[in-house]
């Protein structure tokens, strides 16, 4: 068993080094060439300021920062901006998102239980963002930013991993052309996209051993380097050489800050790419293996540089020994593609957690791994990176130049992480406020620099990516803003209550026997289109069960907790609504037949539950549990690790096991039972059997599944920009998007679909 324990940890600690830190280890290929491009070595001085920046650099960026901070603002073991934006929902009304509910819990309250300083500026924090619309809006679309910024890392980092390790074929074979490089980076792209289907495991047991032989060779070469040339080049562990560097090459020194920033590419990567491995793992590997296998990379690097200022051009390669040159050579290629692997599998959560959150248009998700759920992979998305990366080669095929492109990509997303986690440390950790201000200080200014720098250099290539993230960007607000606006008309278009009971039990049509499950975003209220269904069709269902998919600000939802019930009109009516709520990272793995039996099964206990409550109230016959009222308090999950979650939906039933009176207790609170005066238990026990019955008769005859497909169109006199995004490109958005039916895993056999158009 010992011997079993040991094997799984190594396999681990291979899958991390493959997995998270392709980028940033693959980032001693290219950063001095692009920092001395800009600032040339006119002396040895150069050497030790530009060493001693990378240095720094990397201690501060990914050392400090993200492993030893950012990785312990993950939601629950999920990273990126949007688990942060999750993380932060859970804490404050803030979200801007369809299908929220206005009662959520308010976290802060309840994790500090001592008043304190902390506390009492942590609830001012959060009302000042749950009462302003403006900040509200401002964090989503800082959110945005960084999830564009992230998207459109994993077109650039390809191009720049795989080109400049192509490129060590001009130092071992003379006469090689720009354009044949370009060729060969071309087809090793196609290559790396083509496997990435086979799934972050699969791949993960081949490129860890890789990745390690990598480091080991980095290593290798910077001892010997070391060894060979100029010890000396250990002093530039003294800051003041930063100092002197500026001072000899003032404005170009400056430039050169866009190159030193590649030296700490892929640290949002390792945070982005967290649901795969714990946080301490992650921190172990990087202090124990990486940061120490990348110093001594750079150090033996500007030890050879020392005496060799003419080869700056190719400064990794030239500085490996002719004996290792073509092995290495290879191994950096191998390397450079599960470089390029590591952005776009962070790109791949990225996506899936905006889409849970209504933030991306719906696509195709393929779970590449039974046991482990956050490994996916997006095929639409995989073949845009691919595009977009070869437009990127085959159009500046100079790694400077892309390199320029980089840091713009990478700092946008370091800056809104940066401030995210402020956000999260005043919130959420509320801890003092000096540390709070010394984090942001420190690591937004030092961002801040190393923006300037880049951003002066977007004439030479950048804007092909900062266009990319703007693009992305107008895509996913427009997206979010239409949606936004479809919920709000369809909540504001809902059947009246007092019309429905006008109808009566039969509903104003023909009752035939069966089960419809009429699929909707509305968490409470008749939708608009179930008018539409009794308008058009001949007859509904004896029983009709309003569905509502809702994603949660949470990572997973338990089996247990995810379906709420409760009824929607008087008995006799036979009208339900379920909430089936799901995390964002939760996989709907259940098909239909599965989904159902799940479904009757809950409404089973739903309607006991119902029964044992009728002797603890007497609210009238055939009372109404679906009020629009909203109560002061909602659904709380705590986690196992004490992680509180809000779950905020009022009145409905949460089928648990009623093994404890206080829990018996919330239940009577939150249903509105509907019971006879004080009847017998008798009476009760058949009522109770009949309904029951009714249910099994009606699962029996059949379920059809109710789809009701709804538009929506900017009114005549809305302003141009309004028409433009609502009618044109939120229009496209939707066309070219995954269908409901597929999203749904509905069987058109048991398919009834009615169109409608809102005004907005």
């Amino acid at each position: 068993m010992l011997d079993i324990t040991v094997g799984r940890k190594f396999l681990l600690a291979f899958q991390t080094l493959g997995i998270v830190f392709g980028d940033v280890g693959t980032s001693p290929l290219y950063t001095f060439s692009v920092m001395f491009s800009k600032a040339p070595v006119n002396g040895n001085e150069d050497v030790l300021g530009a060493l001693s920046l990378v240095l720094y650099t990397l201690i501060l960026v990914p050392l400090i920062k993200y492993v030893l901070i950012v990785l312990w603002a993950n939601d629950d073991g999920e990273g990126g901006t949007f688990a942060l934006y999750s993380l932060i929902c859970r804490h404050a009304k803030v979200s801007l998102l369809p299908n929220q509910l206005p009662s959520d819990a308010r976290i802060s309250s309840f994790r500090l239980k001592v008043p304190s300083a902390e506390l009492e500026r942590s609830l001012k924090i959060k009302e000042r963002l749950e009462t302003s619309l403006t900040l509200k809006k401002l964090l989503l679309m800082l959110v945005l930013a960084g999830t564009s910024m992230v998207i459109a890392d994993g077109v650039v980092t390809p191009a720049m991993s795989v080109m400049s390790a192509v490129g060590g074929l001009k130092v071992g074979v003379s006469g090689i052309k720009q354009d044949e490089v370009v060729m060969i980076s071309v087809a090793f792209l196609v290559i790396l996209f083509s496997v990435q289907k086979y799934g972050t495991s699969k791949v993960g047991i081949v490129v860890g051993p890789t990745l390690f032989v990598w480091f080991c060779s980095l290593a290798g070469i910077g001892i010997y380097n070391l060894l060979k040339y100029d010890t000396h080049v250990l002093r530039a562990f003294n800051p003041i050489h930063i100092y002197y560097f500026f001072k000899r090459n003032s404005t170009k020194a400056w430039y050169s800050l866009g190159g030193c920033l590649l030296c700490v590419t892929g640290s949002e990567a390792m945070f982005a790419d967290l649901c795969y491995f714990s946080v301490r793992s992650v921190q172990l590997t990087f202090v124990f293996v990486v940061l120490p296998c990348l110093l001594l990379g750079y150090l033996g690097q500007a030890a050879y540089l020392m005496e060799n200022h003419d080869d700056t051009t190719q400064a990794f390669f030239s500085s490996v020994p002719s004996g290792a040159f073509w092995p290495v050579l290879l191994i950096s290629n191998i390397a450079a593609l599960i470089a390029s692997r590591t952005m776009t599998t962070a790109t791949f959560s990225c996506i899936k957690q905006s889409t849970a959150l209504g933030c991306f248009p719906r696509l195709k998700i393929v779970h590449t791994s039974r046991k482990f759920m956050g490994q996916i992979y997006i095929p639409v998305m995989n073949w845009f990176l691919l595009f977009f990366s070869l437009v990127l080669v085959c159009k500046i095929s100079s790694i400077y130049e892309i390199g320029n492109a980089y840091g713009i990509a990478e700092l946008g997303v370091m800056m809104m992480t940066t401030i995210l986690v402020t956000l999260v440390m005043l919130l959420i950790w509320q801890i003092n406020i000096i540390i709070v201000l010394s984090f942001a200080c420190i690591f937004l200014g030092l961002e801040l620099t190393f923006f300037s720098s880049v951003l002066w250099s977007v004439g030479d290539g950048s804007w092909i990516i900062l266009l990319f993230a703007i693009v992305i960007f107008l895509i996913m607000y427009i997206w979010n803003y239409g949606s936004k606006l479809k919920y709000e008309t369809e909540v504001k278009q809902k059947m009246s209550m007092d019309l429905l009971r006008q109808l009566g039990p039969n509903l104003g049509t023909v009752r035939a026997p069966g089960i419809g499950l009429l699929y909707n975003e509305l968490a409470k209220g008749i939708p608009a289109i179930f008018g539409h269904f009794l308008t058009t069709l001949p007859a509904v269902h004896s029983m009709i069960i309003f569905v509502c998919i809702k994603y949660v600000p949470v990572p997973v939802v338990p089996q247990s907790e995810r379906f709420l019930f409760r009824r929607v009109c008087p008995k006799s009516f036979h009208i339900f609504r379920c909430v089936a709520r799901y995390g964002y990272k939760d996989v709907r793995k259940e098909n239909h037949q599965t989904f159902e039996q799940l479904l009757i099964e809950s409404i089973e206990k739903f309607i006991r539950r119902e029964a044992q409550e009728r002797s603890l109230e007497s609210d009238g016959d055939d009372g109404d549990s679906d009020s629009e009222e909203e109560h002061s308090f909602s659904r709380v999950l705590i986690a196992p690790n004490g992680s509180v979650y809000s779950l905020g939906v009022p009145l409905l039933t949460e089928f648990r096991d009623a093994s404890k009176s206080s829990a018996q207790a919330s239940t009577s609170e939150e249903v509105k039972p509907e019971s006879s005066s004080s009847p017998t238990l008798s009476d009760a026990e058949q009522s109770l059997e009949k309904e029951l019955s009714f249910i099994r008769k009606a699962k029996e005859s059949g379920v059809v599944y109710l789809l009701g497909h709804g538009d929506i169109r900017a009114r005549k006199d809305s302003w141009f920009i309004k028409k433009l995004v609502i009618n044109y490109f939120y229009a496209f958005l939707r066309k070219n998007c995954r269908r409901g039916i597929a999203n749904l895993s509905v069987p058109h056999s048991h398919l009834i679909q009615v169109g409608m158009t809102y005004m907005v």
